[in-house]
């Protein structure tokens, strides 16, 4: 059998994690990526140097890398960071290499290119060619006025606000896909959405309007993957929720699949439920690291998409 088309979408370690799996299966996998970001490395860069931001495609290509002792002494130097008492502290190398190219050819050529150098195994493309910027709806970020809800600017801002995030949008409010993004899509035969931060990795997606009907007129089969636990993003929001949060932001979008790991999916009576609404079968599984952090384990992750693909 050959090996599965896939395209998985999100952002930062939530798509990290759920590359670092699929490759273990395909080699045939696209990651499409959230462009949103504005903090901390990425964030000065696209202030300073204007386009896209770098981190979650750096994140993404590193993931990527070729199995081999050089391809992960390159996601290392992708990863790592200056530290120094100048401008340059902070900043990720890996985020100056894909800046410094873009300054001489354009977001995807330069990021096949950085793939190509690194031996990428797969494919990483932004779900936009233009910078996008998240604001959500937010209930209760004054502790003064529990109650009251306030509009909060930018993906690090929403990532850590104190508030109830209610919705998100984005601005400006009808971007273009990236057209490599659209036919990734098309012709993939599995597309994976999540996990990751639910209002700024994984919603993002199905803001876009171009990408929110590709996601659901491709023939291919859709799998969700849920996180193990709530983040700051959705604290105190269950699992059942979050499918809930999905359908109000694409309420035309259906799944085939939604992966929940065991200690989230097992406990939240409704969830069966809200899977069904969704057209997708449930499947709860072991997916935690053995350290017991709330991230997924690359390995027990992929043991599912093979069960769940069939491959």
């Amino acid at each position: 059998m050959s090996a599965p088309k896939v395209a998985a979408l999100g952002g930062g370690h939530g798509l990290s994690v759920s590359l670092q799996a699929l490759r273990r299966i395909t080699d045939q996998l696209v990651a499409v990526v959230t462009v949103a970001d504005n903090g901390g490395s990425s964030g000065r860069l696209r202030r300073e140097l204007g386009g896209l931001p770098p981190g979650d495609l750096r994140m993404a290509l590193a993931a990527l890398c070729g199995d081999d002792p050089l391809g992960r002494q390159w996601a290392e130097v992708l990863q790592s960071r200056f530290h120094s008492s100048g401008p340059l502290d902070g900043h990720a190398i890996g985020n100056l290499l894909i800046g410094g190219i873009w300054q001489q050819v354009d977001a995807v050529p330069g990021l096949d290119l950085v793939a190509g150098l690194l031996n990428v195994q797969g494919r990483v493309l932004p779900m936009s060619l233009e910078p996008l910027t998240i604001e959500a709806d937010v209930i209760g970020v004054d502790p003064q006025h529990p109650d009251e809800e306030s509009v909060v600017t930018g993906q690090h801002e929403v990532a850590v606000t104190r508030g109830k995030v209610v919705a998100v949008r984005l601005l400006p409010n009808n971007p273009k896909a990236c057209p490599e993004t659209i036919a990734s899509l098309q012709n993939a035969d599995f597309i994976v959405l999540g996990p990751g931060s639910w209002f700024t990795s994984v919603l993002p997606h199905l803001l876009v309007p171009e990408l929110a009907d590709a996601l659901v007129t491709s023939p291919a089969r859709r799998i969700l993957t849920l996180n193990i636990e709530p983040d700051d993003e959705t604290k105190g929001v269950g699992a059942a929720q979050h499918l809930e949060i999905l359908a109000e932001h694409a309420p035309g979008l259906r799944f085939d699949t939604v992966i929940a790991d065991l200690s989230f999916g097992a406990g939240d009576r409704h969830l069966q439920t809200y899977a069904e609404v969704l057209g997708a079968e449930l499947v709860i599984a072991d997916l935690r690291r053995r350290d017991g952090s709330a991230r997924h384990d690359p390995e027990r992750l992929a043991a599912v998409f093979r069960q769940v693909m069939g491959c």
